[in-house]
């Protein structure tokens, strides 16, 4: 489990095709206090610590993850939100975030509004009816407030405000249209659905 708020900022210093794709992570984590098999949570995606040095962190993608998640997120050079996973007693300061992708946005719109960034973001169908305004969503991981939905034939048209200090926190400080941004929404939102399924 997470929260949704970014504690670091890695770069995928390494990417290798091995079976699943191997990725080796820059990180400022103090790695002596991660182990092995622990869990980090990179831009919204829940993976397994399997190697690690001082200031670095391996990871395995598999095909399913790699085919579920923002294309071109895995390539070398890229950033990524980082959060460790959440311990007993730690501040839920977001909201509970699983580290499971449920869709892709795409960044239609960024406006500055203020001292703010707004970014309107489309998906599709298959997140659309669990996306409310004032619910939560995560965003590449990060725990975010949605400000308006708007119903859409094939999904969803929805705006997020990212305040300063998110953008300096996140990879989200040179946000462009045309991004692509792993969804997962809120995890009740997603078992009230299921009930509501079931009950047809």
């Amino acid at each position: 489990m997470f929260t949704g708020i970014v504690t670091d900022i890695g770069r995928i210093e390494a990417a290798e095709q091995r079976g699943d794709l191997r990725l080796r992570i820059a990180c400022s984590y103090d790695m002596g206090s991660v182990e092995l098999g622990a869990s980090i949570a990179c831009s919204g995606v829940c993976l397994t610590v399997v190697d690690k040095g001082d200031d670095w962190f391996a990871v395995d993608v598999s095909a399913e993850s790699v085919a579920r998640t923002a294309p071109g997120m895995w390539a070398q050079g890229a950033r990524l939100n980082l959060e460790r996973a959440l311990r007993i007693g730690d501040e839920l300061g977001g909201h509970i975030v699983t580290g499971h992708v449920d869709g892709i946005g795409e960044v239609e719109g960024v406006l500055e509004v203020g001292g703010s960034t707004k970014l309107t973001i489309v998906a599709g169908e298959e997140v659309a009816p669990y996306i409310a305004a004032k619910g939560s969503i995560a965003l590449d991981g990060v725990s975010l407030t949605v400000n308006e939905v708007e119903n859409l034939s094939d999904g969803v048209r929805f705006a997020i405000n990212i305040i300063p200090h998110t953008a300096q926190q996140s990879n989200f400080s040179a946000v462009a249209p045309g991004r692509k941004l792993n969804i997962e929404i809120d995890i009740l939102a997603r078992y009230l659905g299921r009930m509501m399924e079931l009950r047809r």
